[in-house]
Formats: structure tokens, sequence, C-alpha cells
């Protein structure tokens, strides 16, 4: 089921396209019909402020004619192009921040109605390293972004702040799988963030076509004894059914992903994080006579495609 959002703006769509028909079809005609009468009653002597009261739409008929081109484009852009999300947490640090605004390609994946979620046309399958938007297994009606690390088939180890990945073989691959193969980290100087009281450590993790950076909280203790458990598997260790995906942010050690609570359904995607158009700085001062939600600055230097 998609967000009340979506389904609120498919109903205005729906709404005052029906009341614009209605009015073409029939209401507008019986007031040209109500018009002639009035003349030909009158002689041809009708006066133009009666012939324009006659003629006059009603206020419903002339707010759904006047809304319905906007929120139908919104709503077809929305539903099968971009929607724009506001990022909320830091489990997506570095790549994203607190208040980023951000575009999700909707028809990167399968494209799917935007009300029962129904897929209307088969696209692109997830690809390992790729930012993703889907609902939340446990709470569907809540959006989550990820970083998709598994695939149908993968074998998945998080073990000591690494990845592991085993790729399963395809009939007649004997390369490239079937082997448990270390994720390689680079550390990347960096005294930006910090986990409460702990300075974080960023690295760059070579997943995917170019790899992208993560945060380490050495500090932390992994909470492996809350991981999603597979019956068969070490704690730490998942095998990801087929027509599924792993999801984990970017923030290891800040972050409440499919580490926890499982795996994303195909159904589930939403679509691929593409671009930062806007982001937002606030005030983390806790005597700013600000309020949290007031923006403090704008960080320009974010915006661009997210990788």
């Amino acid at each position: 089921m998609a967000g009340y959002f979506a389904i609120l703006l498919v109903i205005l769509t729906l709404a005052s396209g029906l009341i614009w028909l209605l009015d073409a079809l029939v209401l507008a005609p019986k007031r040209r019909e109500s018009l002639v009468l009035a003349q030909t009653g009158a002689g041809d002597q009708l006066a133009p402020e009666a012939s324009d009261t006659l003629l006059k739409e009603p206020a419903i008929v002339e707010t759904a004619k006047s809304i319905f081109p906007v929120i139908a484009a919104i709503t077809l852009f929305r539903s099968f192009l971009y929607e724009p999300f506001q990022i909320p947490s830091g489990s997506m640090m570095p790549t994203l921040l607190v208040g980023d605004f951000i575009l999700v390609e909707k028809f990167s994946y399968d494209v799917k109605d935007p009300v029962w979620r129904k897929t209307l046309y088969h696209n692109k399958l997830p690809e390992r390293g790729d930012v993703a938007v889907f609902k939340y297994p446990e709470q569907p009606t809540v959006d989550f972004i990820k970083r998709i690390v598994g695939l149908p088939g993968d074998r998945i180890i998080y073990r000591d702040k690494q990845l592991y990945i085993e790729k399963p073989c395809a009939e007649g691959q004997t390369t490239g799988c079937g082997t448990l193969e270390r994720i390689a980290l680079t550390h990347i100087p960096d005294n930006q963030f910090f986990q409460g009281p702990y300075q974080q450590r960023r690295f760059h993790e070579a997943l995917g076509e170019k790899g992208h950076n993560i945060l380490v909280t050495p500090g932390a203790h992994e909470r492996v004894r809350e991981y999603h458990q597979q019956p068969g598997t070490a704690i730490d260790e998942f095998i990801v059914p087929q027509g599924q995906y792993f999801a984990i942010g970017d923030n290891r050690d800040n972050s409440r992903d499919s580490r926890f609570w499982g795996f994303v359904p195909a159904d589930n995607l939403v679509g691929k994080a593409v671009f930062i158009w806007m982001s937002f700085e606030f005030s983390e001062n806790p005597d700013s006579w600000l309020p949290g939600w007031v923006p403090v600055g704008v960080r320009f230097e974010r915006l661009g495609k997210i990788e």
C-alpha cells in the first residue's frame, strides 16, 4: 500500500478530473440550454449580466478545473518519474546528511501504480551498491533509505565491522563466485563525524562499480544479539532469499537495517536515490534561540549526484 500523501494526491486528481468531466458533459450543456431558453423568452433582449449568471460555473467546478492540471502533473511526476524525499536521520552518513533533500528515480526499478503498488512494468533490477528507497518491511507506510549490498542468493557476513560477500554461481560460472570475499576498506583521514562521545572513522568501501564512503565507530559495540536470525546460519551471517535484497546504512554503527529486521522484498522497492537537489544545515547548539527545524545555512557543496 502506498503512503497517505500519494493516496491523497490520487484522490484529488480523480475527484477534480471527474468534476471537470461532469461539467463538460452534463452541467455546461445544461447551462447553455438554460441560456437559450432565457434568450428566447426575453426576445433576445436578455441583459449581459443575466447571461453571465446563467453561464457561470459553480465554485467547485472552477476550483476543480484550476487544480486538476497541476495535481495531475504532480501525481504523474511523483508516481512514475521522480519523487522528492528529505533525509531525517544520520543512518546514511557520510553519503547523506540530515537536511539533505534528494530525488528518487521511480523508474529505475519496476514501475508500480501509486496506490496499490502493483507492478505495471518490469524494469531493471537493483545493483549492488545502489542507494535505494523502499517500504520498511515491518511498517510498509514508512519509507526507508539504505544501500543495497546483498542480492538474491548472496551469502552476507558482517563481522567486526567488516562486510564479507559470497556471490552465488550461475550455471556454468566458475570464477568470481562461490568464495567468501572481504570487501576492501581504505581509511580516509577525517575528524568530522562523531557518534555521541565517540569519534568515527571514515572508509572507502570498494563495493559496486565505484565504491562509496562509510562511517565506522570503533568505540561502539556491535549489537549482534539483536541481529535477524535465519535457521542454519551463524549469528552474523545472512543468506539473501530469492526476490529479496540485503540493505544496510553507510553509518554502520548507527543504522537499523537488514542486519536487524531481515530482507527487503522486491515489491517494497520505491526507487533509486540519484540526486541531492538541496541541503540545509541546522543548528546543533542546544542554547540556540532558533527551533531545531529552522535551517541556519545551505550546504551548496553537497548538491549533485549520489554515489
